[in-house]
């Protein structure tokens, strides 16, 4: 069974950085695509970053040159440094792997708050 496990959530001030870490099993990741989203509150669920099995990446323009997304392949786990957080960025974060043969997989979400 494929599974995600997201880390690293917390409470923090803005200007402030926290990195998030993303724990798979069942699948490699580095055969995957893999990606963040976040789900603020009252507001849908928006793609923030996606790292591709060729190891090209993608960030959202509202956090691209602050937000990193990379890969331990032998650790098989994800991770998103987020630097000078705002209080925009409050929200759940999620993990996916938007499709390993054709399904798509998702963590349960860890929170993540940013104090103003």
């Amino acid at each position: 069974q494929v599974q995600l496990v997201e880390r690293g959530g917390g409470l923090v001030e803005a200007g402030e950085s926290l990195t998030l870490s993303c724990a798979a099993s069942g699948t490699d990741i580095s055969r995957n695509e893999m990606a963040w989203y976040r789900e603020p509150p009252g507001q849908q669920r928006e793609l923030v970053a996606t790292i591709f099995s060729s190891g090209d990446t993608y960030y959202s323009d509202s956090v691209k040159g602050r937000f990193s997304i990379t890969r331990d392949n032998v650790k098989n786990t994800v991770f998103l440094q987020m630097n000078s957080l705002r209080f925009e960025d409050t929200a759940v974060y999620y993990c996916s792997i938007p499709t390993h043969r054709g399904i798509p997989y998702w963590g349960r979400g860890t929170q993540v708050t940013v104090s103003s």
